[in-house]
């Protein structure tokens, strides 16, 4: 197990990682997506913001585990995913254009 202050800036990593993968399937989505650009990007785009959002959830559960035992691990993994998706949804229902920045190499669509 790791150090107190490495275990605590890898599961800050871990939240991080939740966050930006949460936001990334949320852009992924044409819905968001017209919320966020007020257009629907290109599928490729879409794509690649869902393989981003899988990679980051996967990358946020390593890091988890990295920390503590597997058991300990999928329940902080489970509850910073529950945290990250409710910031997500809550900035989509208040400021919907946040979310560009977890994307800034997407241009804005054309409606």
């Amino acid at each position: 197990m790791p150090e107190p202050v490495t275990a605590a800036l890898l599961l800050l990593a871990a939240l991080v990682a939740s966050a930006a993968g949460m936001g990334w399937l949320a852009l992924s989505m044409p819905v968001h997506a017209q919320q966020v650009w007020s257009a629907v990007p290109a599928g490729s785009t879409r794509r690649a913001l869902k393989i981003a959002g899988a990679v980051a959830v996967a990358v946020a559960l390593g890091l988890c585990l990295a920390v503590d035992h597997a058991t300990m691990a999928s329940l902080v993994w489970v509850m910073g995913l529950t945290a990250a998706a409710a910031g997500v949804a809550m900035t989509l229902a208040w400021r919907p254009r946040w979310l560009r920045a977890l994307a800034p190499w997407v241009r804005r669509p054309h409606a």
